[in-house]
């Protein structure tokens, strides 16, 4: 445990800011599953709104610092790909 007046605010910041970050996350996650679901059932029509979705909340997610910008930008491309594939069957 901090002794340092310093220390302990910093400990509060950190778990404030952690909570934050594994909500944000946590929605993250939600959305690429339902794109993934969406995918799976073969729904090109909710795939595609939910690709967008995703890649909105992902580059907010990465703008406020939650996760890094090139592991957002990975991810959409990557969603992306998959999209393009599935369209093409």
């Amino acid at each position: 445990m901090a002794n340092i007046k310093s220390a302990k605010k910093r400990i509060g910041i950190i778990a404030k800011k952690t909570a934050s970050n594994r909500r944000v996350k946590s929605h993250l996650k939600e959305i690429v599953k339902g794109f993934d679901k969406a995918i799976a059932e073969n729904d090109k029509a909710a795939a595609s709104e939910r690709l967008a979705l995703a890649e909105k909340r992902l580059m907010q997610a990465a703008s406020k610092g939650a996760i890094h910008k090139n592991a957002a930008s990975r991810k959409v491309s990557r969603m992306a790909k998959q999209f393009r594939k599935s369209k093409a069957e």
